[in-house]
């Protein structure tokens, strides 16, 4: 998908030019008031843009130059929102069946009972929405959209309003028809978690700019990234695998590649993913490793790489399955000689690592 879109809205202005692909899942990830939600509208066609060119499956949806505006029911696009947005007075199959009925036979590229199985809400389909959970809810959403056959399916923060036991519930159903459903996505949020779940493919957003769009640990060196990562403690955003639990000692052991870490106790199963952030700033750098210091963690690695970003030096570090940004001062890099290829100890705080409460995926 092409967006080329300018739009206007008292002091706010989006402007946004990227390629997205055609299949999978893209994550636009920003702070509030990015303008997340507000890049699907121009999507979908709910707001048009005051500029600019929209292509989906090589056809122009919009074009100012042109005056194209393609609208909202031909553009066979599919959204969920924050609140489901179910019809009050139908229960759940024809909720589902809405959209699926205004389909011609040859357009339904989706069977009901197929995306009634996938989503698991057989057992919901003679109940009105007032009779659901909220994740239940969402999936019926989900389900709805999914079964007008969209070209698109645009999810706008579909999980803000859930708990965090009803996420757990929903994010594997979205994995599900990420697998399994060949439809190509873009999920909104400002949550990193949800969106690494999902994907690794993200474009970061930040006061109407895009800042960058690629593989998350690419994108999250850039320059410009850096920069808002460092205010949401993102530099470092790490896949681990949970190998083991010491309740008695206060901590919690996984694995990063071939190297094990520390981190406080959580209540996840043996051999379960996790994700977990640490902020460049709360890591230390060692040219050896440092015996009787109350650090646990010791990770050792490779200097790959070294920014001066504004007033900060950035030391990447490869620790072997993953990269860390480091913090340090430039008296700090002088005094150590550390250069491309320096092997160095990055020491980490076990209460410096903050698990997300989801697994995440590559």
């Amino acid at each position: 998908m092409e967006i080329h879109v300018h739009y206007q809205r008292q002091n706010f202005a989006l402007d946004v030019e990227m390629t997205l692909q055609d299949q999978g899942v893209t994550g636009i990830y920003g702070p509030s008031g990015a303008g997340k939600s507000t890049l699907l509208s121009v999507i979908a066609g709910l707001i048009q843009p005051v500029s600019g060119r929209l292509m989906l499956d090589r056809q122009v949806l919009f074009d100012s130059e042109k005056c194209i505006n393609v609208p909202v029911h031909k553009r066979r696009i599919g959204i969920v929102f924050q609140d489901s947005r179910l019809f009050p007075h139908l229960n759940v199959r024809d909720n589902l069946n809405y959209g699926f009925n205004c389909l011609a036979k040859k357009e339904q590229r989706l069977e009901f009972s197929k995306i009634v199985d996938l989503l698991e809400v057989g057992h919901l389909l003679t109940q009105k929405p007032h009779q659901l959970s909220g994740g239940e809810k969402q999936r019926v959403a989900l389900g709805r959209a999914l079964l007008t056959s969209p070209r698109l399916l645009l999810l706008d923060e579909p999980l803000a309003s859930l708990d965090v036991r009803l996420k757990h519930q929903i994010l594997p159903f979205l994995r599900r028809v990420k697998d399994e459903i060949n439809i190509p996505m873009i999920y909104v949020s400002h949550a990193i978690d949800e969106i690494l779940y999902l994907t690794s493919q993200i474009a970061m957003l930040d006061r109407g700019k895009l800042l960058a769009v690629g593989k998350f640990q690419e994108v999250i060196h850039d320059e410009q990234v850096l920069a808002l990562a460092q205010s949401l403690g993102l530099e470092n955003v790490l896949h681990t695998t949970i190998c083991e639990h010491h309740p008695n000692y206060g901590y919690t052991a996984a694995t990063i590649g071939p190297q094990k870490i520390s981190m406080p106790p959580m209540n996840a199963a043996i051999g379960s993913q996790l994700s977990v952030t640490i902020a460049a700033s709360n890591i230390a750098l060692s040219t050896g490793k440092i015996e009787e210091i109350s650090i646990q963690n010791q990770l050792v690695g490779t200097v790959s790489a070294i920014q001066h970003v504004g007033t900060r030096m950035l030391v990447s570090v490869d620790i072997g399955g993953a990269e860390l940004i480091v913090e340090i001062t430039a008296k700090a890099l002088l005094d150590m000689r550390i250069e491309h290829g320096s092997t160095v100890y990055c020491l980490i705080k076990t209460q410096s690592i903050h698990p997300f409460p989801i697994s995440a995926s590559r």
